[in-house]
């Protein structure tokens, strides 16, 4: 009897990188002083404006629906390019991920907060720069990666 693997979906590595990556933020929130809603109601000011963060709950969902928004965005992205480039899986996986994760993170801190919120880059606080680092490679690139990337991935 022949072992069929099912291939991963996009749909369930939208949810893993989505989740991994907002509860990385909700435990930094907690542990800088903040609070979960305020880290979402802050998310959800992008695209929405500064009055979202005053909105209470329904702020703090509307953080957390454009939060998956643009996780969806970042995982369709990968999928599509490893489903159409098959040079992709030449590359070890952790490399793919490790340079998509910095793509993400320049993409997001380089170019989409410095225009809507005119944050400095590079971070003028390296800490607080590698807290928002750290969770693009580990939390998005390597998984998406190791899900889509490697050579047996197909």
């Amino acid at each position: 009897m022949t072992r069929r693997r099912l291939s991963p979906s996009p749909l369930s590595a939208w949810l893993l990188c989505g989740t991994l990556d907002i509860v990385y933020a909700a435990l930094w929130s907690l542990s800088a002083g903040g609070t979960v809603g305020g880290m979402l109601r802050g998310v959800a000011k992008g695209p929405f404006g500064d009055a979202a963060g005053d909105g209470g709950l329904g702020g703090a969902l509307l953080g957390l629906v454009t939060h998956y928004a643009i996780m969806g965005a970042m995982v369709a992205a990968f999928v599509l390019l490893a489903r159409h480039w098959a040079g992709l899986r030449r590359w070890p996986w952790g490399w793919v991920g490790l340079v998509y994760g910095l793509i993400l993170y320049g993409v997001m801190n380089g170019i989409v907060l410095p225009l809507r919120f005119g944050t400095p880059f590079p971070p003028a606080d390296l800490f607080k720069g590698a807290v928002a680092l750290f969770p693009h490679i580990f939390f998005v690139g390597l998984p998406l990666a190791w899900l889509f990337a490697r050579p047996e991935a197909r």
